[in-house]
Parts: structure tokens; C-alpha cells; sequence
């Protein structure tokens, strides 16, 4: 019998067979009954709870599909620099968090975004060593795929003229070959290795912090997607979550997934994609091809616009590449790929091919993935449908990125992020934030998928708008679509009997508002296993 009734509602429910209901019947974490009212009340006993609906939209509630979680949770606290206005705004915002520090603290912060700036140029070490009083300070960029360290960093880093650009990493430098502080790619961890490490009881304290944030935007679950050559961070992030899920105290749904350099350990012990519970689970092994658009290292079939001699870079060889998805094919792991060029993404298309052409011992239980997917050749789009790979895509970077697209890839923006022509295709969607890259609010990811504008509505009638999606299928890839792409649409994604009781009840019908109004929702109810994690009265 339930323990809690959900009625008088407006509810989407997903469920093939029943788009629409009234009310919903909880038991034990699990949704028993969908319906009309007069039969799910019918339900009620003594010890039932009643939730009046007020009439209200009813969602399955939000997965973010690519979210730096662990790493979210270690940035709390720092400086968020996603609104600077400018370059001084940025240093301002910067002295003003490092005042309040201990003189021997790291001064951390991360989002700035030099393509919105009047000077729209990077900052260098000499930019922060005015404002950071001595104290060892690095800032990374919005796609954390570049980031400014100060002096006192490079020094405790080791860095100066004579050290050599590590592999797939640069170090930028000045006339005289001295370090500017802007480190590309995977030399950021060359500083980053300097930082002390946070200990676990603040990063579960950090999380719970984080999950609550994410429970007012109506998300109850993660694909935690790993950072670039962080090979220590993906054991730490699946420690830390079974910990809190064995005592009850794991905030969120987490896939996690493990970097690449951990493959043969998690061959040898004989672990294959999917295993876990509805808690914690182990997802992908995490691979990165490329760079990202801002910081110019997207592998790209043909040059930066005004940059004849650039093209982008891949992280990884391709024939490294190759080597590491055809052993995870083989045994059951399935890969999770950073692809952003129309290059990186024809190479990891013809890499899997291969891969998954001819015998395999086990292959794996949950479908291989792409996250980014943002340029794409048409040839190209509908091969991604053909081998069954989730495009893992952020609807938010869409119209973040516009005035970048416009500038370093010119008409090529009319292959970026083509979301209508993938869904056409067949090709399953899954969308998430890439926080803390970028908010994670996904009202903002719905209504730049929608609209394909800005915000402020810039610019009007959409940027390629043909590529706009519907708001159902904007929902269902925050629901159905991730669930999917781990193995879980029989219990998740739907409000439907025998489906986790996860859902969310919202201020305004999402259906039926204006598309301008979508980013201004707001979450009243959020019910994370039947219970409620966060609630407005």
C-alpha cells in the first residue's frame, strides 16, 4: 500500500501507454500506480501521505548526463568568474576573493571567458601577480581546457623558460620564451599537481552542498565525467559514493566513470560497464580526443578561421585511441569520448567502425558515447545512429559558444550542435551542463535546445534555428535519454509502475508558456526515491 499519494496534478509521465495522468501511488522508494485520481487515492490507507498538486506539471525528474561532479565538489568555495564583464572585472572579482584568504591559501577560481570581454584577450601571470599579495593562484577558463597561473604557481609548479610543453599540453610563452602563465591542455597539470588535495570529509560535505543545488534545479542524478589525465580522480569519486550510499547518505544517482589509464586494472578484475545499483554505479572509461573551440585545440578537418596554420590538436593519438576502445569492446567497457572538431569526431566514428565490426568476448551491457558532439559533418551525422552511440550533448555550450563559432569556424556553425538533424536520425540524446564548464541549470539547456538563442535573446529567431528541438524532446533528453544511456530506462527516465519515485513538480506548464519564459522555472518539489530533497511552500 502506498506510503505516499501525488495527486491532483498535471503529470508527463513518459510512459508510452499513458502520456498523461492525475495522480501517482509511492511505496518503498518505487512508483506503484499511475492514474486518474479518484482510482490512485482509492489506493490511500491510514498511514498514507497526501501531496496536493495544485494542478501543477508533474516531470520525471533531471539526469545531468556530463557533469565534472567530484570536480564540482571540489571547487566549491572557489571564485566563479562566469559573469565577468571584462578582464578588470575578472581581476577585481579575483582580489577581492584572494583578501579574504590566509596569507598561504591558493587563490582558485574558474569560467572566465575572454570572447565576451572588451579586450578579448587571455590573462597572463603578471595580470594576477598585481592582485594576488604573493599567494599562489591559478584560474581556469569556462571550458577548463586553458587556464592563467600566477608567478608563485609556476614557481611551485617548476615551471619557467627552460621547461619543455608536456605531452598534449602548451605552455604559452612571450617574446623572450618566458612563461605568459596560460597554460593549454594538459599542462594545466603540471600546476594543478602543486594544489594540496582537498581531504574527503570536505569534499562530502562539498557534495551534499552541491546536491542541494542541483535538487532546487530539479536533478536527483549524474554521469560523473572525469577530468583530462586526472587518473587518480575517478577511484576517489567511486570511493567517496559508495561511502555516503552505504550509510544512506549519497545525495544524488551517480555513473561514474574511470579514466582511461585504469583499463587493463578494471579488465584484470574482471568489472564491465553498468555494475552497481540504482545508487552507484560504474559507467564508462573516459577518453578524451581533442581540445575545445575556446581555447583553439578542437581537431578540425580544415583551419581556424584567420588561422591558416591551426587546425586543433588531438589529445590522445588515434591509433592510441584505437587501441583503448578496441580492448574495452572486447570486455564488456564501454567508452566515454571528449570529441568537439568535425575531425575529432570523424576519427572517433571510424574508430569505433572498427571496433565494433567482428567478435568481441562480452561486449558491453550500456551503449558506447560521444560527449560533446559539437561539430559534425552531415556525412558523418548518421553514422552515430547506425552504431547505436549516444551523442552526450551540452544544449547550453549551443548558444554560450555562438559569438566563438561565428569567429574561429565561420559557416562551419551550421554543422554545430545539429540536435534536430540527430534526433531525425535516430540518434540517441542525452543532455547535461558540463558544470562547472557551465551552469548547471538545465532550464537553460531546455531553452537553448528550444530556441537556439541566447538568453537575451540574441539572436532573434535562433542561431541555424532549424535546428531546434521541441520541449518534449528537450525533456526527454534530461530523462529518458540518460537513463537509456546507462543501461537504466527499465527504472528510470519515466514515471511510470515499478520506476523509481523521482520527480518534480514545477511553478509554470513548461508546454504551453512562451519559449522566452523556459529559463525562468522554477522547481517547487523534488522528490528523490519518494522523498522530498528539496521543496518551496
Amino acid at each position: 500500500m502506498p506510503d505516499l499519494i501525488l495527486h491532483h496534478a498535471r503529470i508527463y509521465t513518459q510512459w508510452p501507454h499513458h502520456p498523461w495522468a492525475e495522480a501517482i501511488a509511492i511505496q518503498k522508494g518505487r512508483i506503484i500506480a499511475v492514474g486518474d485520481n479518484d482510482t490512485i487515492l482509492a489506493l490511500a490507507r491510514s498511514h498514507t501521505r497526501h501531496l496536493h498538486g495544485q494542478g501543477r506539471l508533474v516531470l520525471p525528474a533531471f539526469t545531468d548526463a556530463h557533469i565534472h561532479l567530484f570536480d564540482l565538489a571540489r571547487r566549491r568555495g572557489q571564485v566563479a568568474l562566469y559573469d565577468a564583464t571584462s578582464l578588470e572585472d575578472m581581476l577585481a572579482r579575483v582580489r577581492d576573493h584572494a583578501h579574504g584568504l590566509p596569507p598561504d591559501a591558493w587563490v582558485l577560481g574558474f569560467g572566465w571567458n575572454e570572447s565576451t570581454w572588451p579586450e578579448r584577450r587571455f590573462p597572463t601571470r603578471h595580470d594576477l601577480d598585481a592582485i594576488t599579495e604573493g599567494r599562489p593562484a591559478v584560474l581556469w577558463r569556462t571550458d577548463l581546457h586553458a587556464a592563467v597561473a600566477n608567478s608563485e604557481a609556476l614557481r611551485r609548479a617548476g615551471i619557467d623558460a627552460h621547461t619543455p610543453d608536456p605531452p598534449s599540453g602548451v605552455i604559452d610563452r612571450d617574446a623572450t620564451g618566458q612563461p605568459t602563465g596560460v597554460l593549454r591542455e594538459l599542462a594545466i597539470n603540471l600546476v594543478r599537481q602543486a594544489i594540496p588535495p582537498m581531504t574527503e570529509a570536505q569534499a562530502a560535505a562539498n557534495l551534499q552542498a552541491v546536491a542541494r543545488d542541483l535538487h532546487a534545479l530539479g536533478i536527483v542524478a549524474a554521469h560523473d565525467q572525469r577530468m583530462k589525465d586526472h587518473a587518480e580522480e575517478g577511484p576517489e569519486a567511486m570511493r567517496l559514493y559508495q561511502r555516503l550510499a552505504a550509510r544512506g547518505d549519497l545525495p544524488l544517482r551517480v555513473s561514474c566513470n574511470l579514466e582511461a589509464a585504469h583499463l587493463d586494472e578494471i579488465i584484470e578484475l574482471g568489472l564491465q560497464s553498468g555494475f552497481g545499483d540504482e545508487w552507484v554505479r560504474f559507467g564508462h572509461v573516459k577518453l578524451f580526443a581533442d581540445g575545445s573551440l575556446g581555447a583553439r585545440t578542437a581537431w578540425m578537418l580544415e583551419p581556424y578561421e584567420n588561422e591558416p596554420a591551426n587546425t586543433g590538436m588531438f589529445l590522445t593519438p588515434p591509433e592510441e585511441i584505437a587501441a583503448i576502445i578496441q580492448k574495452a569492446h572486447r570486455h564488456g567497457v564501454a567508452i566515454s569520448i571528449h570529441a568537439i572538431g568535425d575531425r575529432a569526431n570523424r576519427t572517433v566514428l571510424d574508430i569505433f567502425e572498427e571496433a565494433l565490426v567482428g567478435g568481441s568476448n562480452a561486449p558491453p551491457l550500456i551503449p558506447h558515447r560521444i560527449e560533446h558532439v559539437q561539430t559534425i559533418q552531415p556525412e558523418d551525422q548518421p553514422r552515430l545512429a547506425q552504431m547505436q552511440i549516444t551523442a552526450s550533448v551540452q544544449p547550453i555550450h549551443c548558444t554560450d559558444d555562438i559569438p566563438n563559432t561565428d569567429r574561429l569556424w565561420g559557416a562551419r556553425g551550421r554543422n554545430t550542435y545539429p540536435l534536430r538533424n540527430l534526433l531525425n536520425l535516430g540518434v540517441r540524446l542525452a543532455f547535461g551542463s558540463d558544470a562547472p564548464v557551465a551552469s548547471p541549470n538545465p532550464w537553460w539547456g531546455i531553452h537553448a535546445a528550444v530556441t537556439r538563442e541566447r538568453r537575451d535573446g540574441t539572436p532573434p529567431g535562433g542561431w541555424y534555428p532549424e535546428q531546434r528541438l521541441t520541449v518534449a524532446e528537450a525533456v526527454r533528453a534530461y530523462t529518458l535519454g540518460p537513463a537509456q544511456a546507462i543501461g537504466q530506462d527499465h527504472q528510470h527516465g519515466r514515471l511510470a509502475p515499478g520506476y523509481l519515485a523521482d520527480l518534480i513538480l514545477l511553478d509554470q506548464d513548461i508546454f504551453t508558456i512562451p519559449p522566452d519564459d523556459l529559463p525562468h522555472t522554477r522547481v517547487l518539489l523534488t522528490l528523490l526515491g519518494g522523498e522530498p530533497v528539496h521543496q518551496i511552500s
